[in-house]
């Protein structure tokens, strides 16, 4: 399962800039089904170079594998792919039920890299997760 956020006015169409994005909706994916988790809506906000806008809008997005966007500046791209959030930048035309299909053909078929890298690193997390577990039990291999 991957969570993935669109910058949308309309929660139907990418159709924000990700520092001035008025709303993100968040889907959990899996490779069979999407479902809405997340909705977020903020201030209408100018593109001005504020940086302190950006964190909010970061945190919201904390456990999501990749944000769409029609556009986003350098200093936001930095600041999500230090958080692990891979933005992706779309056409206002596409819409945001299109691309959930293409995510979850992606997971299953692979291929697509930021799908194949947030897979990759979930696997790890919970292998991780699992060995905590066993020495917390009292393994020790």
């Amino acid at each position: 399962m991957l969570k993935v956020a669109f910058a949308s006015t309309d929660r139907t169409r990418v159709n924000q800039h990700f520092g001035a994005a008025e709303g993100f909706v968040i889907y959990e994916v899996t490779p069979d089904k999407a479902t809405l988790v997340g909705v977020a809506e903020f201030a209408e906000e100018a593109m001005d170079g504020n940086e302190d806008k950006l964190a909010a809008k970061i945190d919201f997005l904390d456990g999501c594998a990749a944000i769409y966007v029609m556009a986003i500046g350098a200093s936001a791209i930095k600041k999500l792919m230090a958080k692990g959030v891979q933005p992706i930048r779309v056409d206002e035309q596409d819409g945001i039920d299109e691309l959930l299909v293409e995510i979850s053909k992606a997971m299953s078929d692979g291929g697509v890299a930021w799908i194949d890298r947030a897979i990759a690193a979930q696997d790890k997390s919970k292998s991780e997760d699992r060995f905590a577990a066993m020495e917390s039990e009292g393994w020790d291999g």
